[in-house]
């Protein structure tokens, strides 16, 4: 492989226009192909951006094709990876990397054999948001963190999503869809978990799409739709979660960390530069933090740039696989515990990401 690093777009929905927004005109990236079971959407697509349109099957067989960008639907995250791996490729996926541990297990053991990279979102945590709340806690700006917690919480995607209905299968509901932002931000500040307990549950409330051509059609529930969770991380700490598609209002959403010495305001995990705050035992009060860590700029597919940058410096790149499959084992073995009233102990582990320095600019 030459300087620049050749993508192949499988999967071209609402997610995939921010990603090519963001690996478009670099030196070190090259969109090459697009694909998508909608033959019209990727010749649409291609003819925008100046590429090939390809079949899905082609795509991934082609010899242009250096990784494959996993665009698609959840449910078939893992076929489309696997496929990809198969054929020599590096991949980077959108979150969840598999509907279940097994699949990511196996997803990652491929990779290694092969000798090829597995990266998957989140890569939001690689924005100067998430960094900077790394770096404060890393300078002990807080002390020693006891504890965390983490809200995320809405009435649900069919309020606003023309086309909501995977949100509410498996692979996807509020732990699937958004707990991987909250989880990784959480793996990448205080470290890999252990064990975890949780409770899940879902409500009664018919569910209908509320915009676009579809408004009015009634949308199926086969998820759980209210999750909490106690997550025991390996270094003691606690983090507390809460993921649901049940509320309609909260003043309780973010992240906080909660260190011996003051409080932590972690940014929205699903966003790349918002505000880091820190109220510590001496000032008395919350004060901002100035962004010091992470890219400055860009968005999702930040990873992706990593992932390449990692393989021209033969280095571990930080949105990894492993990464990814540790969250995912974390969020099956909540919605298990939760069925179970139980505790459940993790099989898996991974090593903290390493920290990103300050990049001015994302390019």
């Amino acid at each position: 492989m030459g300087e620049s690093m050749k993508i192949g777009v499988v999967g071209l929905g609402k997610i995939s226009g921010q990603y090519l927004n963001t690996l478009s005109d670099r030196d070190d990236i090259e969109i090459v192909a697009v694909a998508d079971l909608d033959e019209l959407r990727a010749e649409t697509v291609g003819a925008e951006i100046g590429v090939s349109a390809m079949s899905v099957d082609d795509l991934i067989a082609s010899d242009a094709v250096d990784a494959v960008l996993n665009l698609t639907v959840p449910a078939a995250h893992a076929d489309i990876c696997g496929r990809a791996i198969a054929a020599g490729k590096h991949v980077f996926v959108e979150k969840p990397l598999a509907l279940s541990a097994s699949d990511g297990v196996e997803l990652v053991r491929a990779a290694r054999e092969s000798g090829v990279r597995l990266g998957c979102a989140p890569d939001t945590v690689l924005g100067a948001g998430v960094q900077t709340a790394l770096a404060v806690i890393d300078r002990g700006d807080i002390g020693v963190p006891v504890g965390a917690s983490a809200v995320w919480a809405a009435p649900g995607h069919e309020l606003w999503h023309p086309s909501p209905e995977f949100y509410y299968q498996p692979g996807a509901g509020p732990l699937f869809d958004m707990g991987p932002y909250y989880l990784t931000a959480l793996v990448s500040m205080l470290g890999p978990v252990v064990r975890v307990s949780g409770h899940a549950s879902r409500s009664e409330r018919q569910r209908e799409v509320a915009t676009g051509p579809k408004t009015g059609l009634p949308v199926p529930v086969d998820v759980e739709t209210h999750v909490t969770a106690v997550l025991e991380h390996a270094s003691g700490v606690a983090s507390t979660v809460t993921m649901s598609f049940e509320v309609w209002a909260t003043r309780m959403a973010g992240i906080e960390v909660y260190g011996t010495a003051g409080t932590l305001a972690v940014p929205d995990p699903n966003r790349f530069f918002d505000p880091v705050e820190i109220y510590t035992a001496d000032t008395g009060e919350w004060t901002p933090v100035d962004h010091c860590a992470g890219h400055r700029e860009g968005g999702r597919g930040l990873g992706l740039i990593d992932m390449a940058e990692a393989v021209r410096e033969d280095r571990e790149h930080r949105a990894s696989g492993e990464l990814a499959l540790h969250v995912l084992e974390i969020m099956e073995s909540v919605l298990k515990a939760g069925a179970g009233h139980g505790v459940v102990n993790l099989s898996t582990t991974t090593a903290r990401p390493a920290p990103l320095a300050w990049k001015e600019v994302a390019t």
